[in-house]
């Protein structure tokens, strides 16, 4: 695997200076030449010539948040990270590799969950590259493989969680976003490390369940709720109800056998789980 190494490149205005001066003398030796010069001015002109071609042919320019990678025939040769205006082998072929952060969308997805329902998903992530060596050298196209991985990645993750659950206790899509991205982010970081990417975050930006199966699910949604809503009030209802007939005891506010003790659990339960106002019913007489 090829990991990246710095490079440290001239000055490029002490190339051009160089070169400058080498045009110079070579304009020079041309104009003594033309005079009435021997060989050597002849030569000095050519070898002048060459070199300022030479310093100038190496000069390029590094962006900020920009690296240039630096081969010589095939062999990578180093990266160049500061920014600034640089002087190099002329013969280095130099690609440029944004460090630049990226926001990219996985578009919109149609995968079933873990309960098998099919559902409408899509993300956003955001990353930038760490190792402009891996980034050239390792994959064919980095943003193209971070795209495919991050598509793959979402597949997986949806597989992984119901779209939504009313257990506290179980991880769902819809109810516990912040965990699920997450887990995408650290399941997509593992897959682009190879490129030289690190993936700084991954969120999921649309989530619905599909045409074919939204209004069913909406009703079994409702139903769900319902049924999650009455479990809370029975649960409520009992422990008051179980409350009261204790103080009653406790303090003998009134006596109650097994019966009178039913119809007032009854009653109790009536009172605190049903959906409208009760109508309240006073006994004149006794109890009994």
């Amino acid at each position: 695997m090829v990991r990246e190494k710095l490079f440290n490149p001239s000055s490029g205005w002490s190339a051009v200076v160089l070169g400058v001066v080498l045009a110079l003398v070579a304009i020079g030796a041309l104009a003594t030449g033309i005079g009435g010069g021997g060989p050597a001015l002849v030569l000095v002109f050519l070898v002048a010539l060459v070199a300022a071609l030479v310093a100038f042919a190496g000069l390029y320019v590094v962006n900020p948040n920009e690296a240039k990678v630096l081969q010589l025939f095939g062999e990578y040769v180093g990266t160049v990270r500061e920014a600034g205006f640089c002087w190099s082998n002329p013969f280095y072929s130099k690609r440029r590799v944004s460090l630049r952060i990226v926001s990219s969308e996985v578009g919109k997805l149609k995968v079933n969950d873990l309960d098998g329902n099919p559902v409408e998903i899509a993300a956003i992530v955001v990353w930038k590259v760490t190792d402009s060596a891996q980034a050239v050298f390792e994959v064919d196209n980095y943003p193209e493989y971070v795209r495919v991985q991050g598509e793959s990645a979402v597949r997986t993750l949806a597989s992984r969680y119901p779209y939504d659950a009313h257990d506290d206790a179980v991880l769902s899509l819809r109810g516990n976003t912040q965990q699920v991205a997450e887990h995408l982010q650290k399941e997509l970081d593992e897959r682009v490390h190879l490129a030289g990417v690190k993936v700084l975050e991954a969120r999921i930006s649309h989530l619905a369940y599909a045409p074919e199966i939204a209004q069913a699910m909406l009703q079994r949604q409702q139903a769900g709720a319902i049924i999650a809503a009455r479990q809370k009030i029975v649960d409520g209802a009992v422990g008051m109800v179980e409350m009261a007939l204790e103080r009653l005891s406790r303090n003998q506010v009134v006596v109650l056998d097994e019966e009178r003790k039913a119809a007032m659990v009854s009653n109790l339960l009536v009172v605190l789980c049903s959906e409208r106002n009760t109508q309240p019913v006073i006994n004149a007489g006794t109890i009994y």
